[in-house]
């Protein structure tokens, strides 16, 4: 055999290249590659492009006003064929008490040394800035998290993470192993979903017990209702694992960005008897539904079948659920799912609550009382540096 051909494995490795992102068609190239490597993947829904540049600009994400990064390419022959962040959360390092070093956005061909490059491209950042721990997936978007590594059907719904799952070798393979597992479930009343009736009749003794009432966002206070949000998020979520306290500017700049395609029926707050807020819940109206065939663009007519169809949407995300430490254990959050699923209901309805904590026990109690179906699971991953 030719020396030349027992030699092209070497050539074709020597080949691949990790080059940092520094000028924006760098960025672009990062931010186009999943379009690319998807593009045959029936199952993947293409995000708005303008969303995704906008999650790397300061100006328009805040949670970067907190955060460091560094931003990698993998090229072969110039092609990108894998990509991966790497970043410090200031304000993580502050609640968490940990040296953690966060990694992301991560999207490589199916190859071991380009993702083992990817992965130590991104070790390698962290350890020069004094981390001592690598963990992720992780994003610069809340509860946009993890690795799946179940349930990769049905589509993913607004803002929640799909990968191929071959992924999951690529971070056992880099010696990263198991942090944490975020677990994803679904009600769907096509498929005969109702309220048990236990829950019917706790929830009508908690609210009678506790003087809890319920109501839906009042969009002529929206910004008021955004401040509830804000408050109860930082006291009811504080010490869940993975949560960082919610920045005003991130507040304002996510109910900004969802005020547009928010059902009102869909937010709903726990009172107690002077109206003070307790606890409330967010479903999202799953625009995903949308966009899948647009590749990420509303023109010249994505835009004509969000406005068309955004009301007729009955297919939903649980994005966020919280009540008060002083009531938890009182069955408040069963209360706000119930008032949830009565709000939300049509013959039609789905709603995916995504994610809950594997370890926190008295949501996944709730949710299993409830019947909730399992439907998929995220990983989260991290080594020691």
């Amino acid at each position: 055999m030719p020396v030349a051909l027992l030699l092209l494995p070497y050539f074709i490795y020597k080949l691949m290249e990790i080059r940092s992102v520094i000028t924006k068609s760098d960025l672009k190239r990062f931010i186009k590659l999943p379009y690319k490597l998807y593009k045959n993947d029936p199952v993947w829904i293409p995000p708005l492009r303008t969303e995704q540049s906008g999650q790397f600009n300061p100006r328009q994400n805040p949670t970067l006003d907190h955060c460091e990064f560094s931003l990698f390419l993998l090229l072969d022959n110039n092609e990108v064929i894998g990509r991966i962040a790497a970043f410090i959360d200031r304000l993580a390092l502050e609640t968490w008490k940990e040296e953690v070093g966060l990694f992301g956005y991560y999207e490589c061909i199916e190859n071991s040394e380009a993702a083992e490059m990817l992965m130590e491209s991104a070790a390698t950042w962290l350890r020069n800035k004094g981390m001592k721990i690598m963990r992720g997936p992780w994003s610069f978007v809340s509860q946009e998290w993890g690795l799946v590594i179940e349930g990769f059907v049905p589509p993913p719904v607004l803002m929640a993470p799909y990968n191929p799952s071959y992924y999951e070798s690529h971070m056992v393979s880099f010696n990263l192993h198991k942090i944490k597992d975020l677990l994803v479930y679904y009600l769907s009343v096509k498929e005969g979903y109702t309220i048990p009736d236990r829950i019917m009749t706790m929830t009508d003794d908690v609210a009678q017990r506790y003087g809890i009432s319920v109501r839906n966002v009042d969009m002529k206070n929206y910004d008021k209702d955004v401040q509830h949000v804000i408050d109860l998020s930082n006291k009811s979520l504080i010490n869940n694992w993975g949560y960082t306290s919610v920045t005003k500017a991130e507040a304002e700049a996510v109910a900004r960005d969802l005020k547009p395609i928010l059902q009102p029926k869909g937010v709903i707050f726990a009172e107690d008897k002077e109206g003070n807020p307790v606890g409330f819940a967010i479903a999202l109206p799953d625009v995903n539904k949308l966009l899948k065939g647009l590749n990420g663009r509303l023109f010249p007519f994505g835009w004509l079948k969000l406005l068309l169809g955004l009301s007729k949407l009955c297919s939903y995300r649980l994005f966020a659920l919280g009540v008060l430490p002083e009531y938890h254990g009182k069955g408040i959050d069963s209360l706000l799912y119930r008032a949830l699923c009565e709000s939300l209901y049509t013959p039609e309805t789905w709603m995916e609550i995504n994610y809950v904590l594997e370890d926190n026990a008295p949501m996944n109690n709730a949710i299993h009382k409830l019947n909730a179906k399992p439907l998929r699971k995220y990983r989260i991953y991290q080594k020691e540096l």
